[in-house]
């Protein structure tokens, strides 16, 4: 089981991540979304597509733009369509 912490709460947690680049990427109902809240942030990633951010607040901590999804992927990277990966600080183990 794959799990996603910050500032001492769950995130996500799947047997079900797939592995791209080393970031592990959590289906989206594994997502804790009481958490999550959409970000106006966007990047392309040349074989992936647009990205797509969430930031996530926690006891009024707020982590911007903290994770991140590709909604509808390229062909190339169709596996992780919804699917969300982590940075700044979430630990995933």
């Amino acid at each position: 089981m794959t799990t996603a912490t910050w500032n001492g709460v769950t995130l996500a947690q799947s047997d079900a991540t797939v592995v791209v680049e080393n970031n592990q990427y959590f289906p989206p109902e594994s997502l804790n979304k009481e958490y999550f809240s959409d970000s106006n942030t966007h990047s392309t990633c040349s074989w992936k597509g647009t990205c797509n951010y969430y930031s996530i607040e926690v006891d009024g901590q707020t982590n911007q733009d903290a994770a991140w999804y590709y909604p509808t992927p390229k062909d190339a990277a169709k596996n992780i369509a919804g699917y969300v990966a982590f940075w700044k600080g979430v630990k995933v183990a």
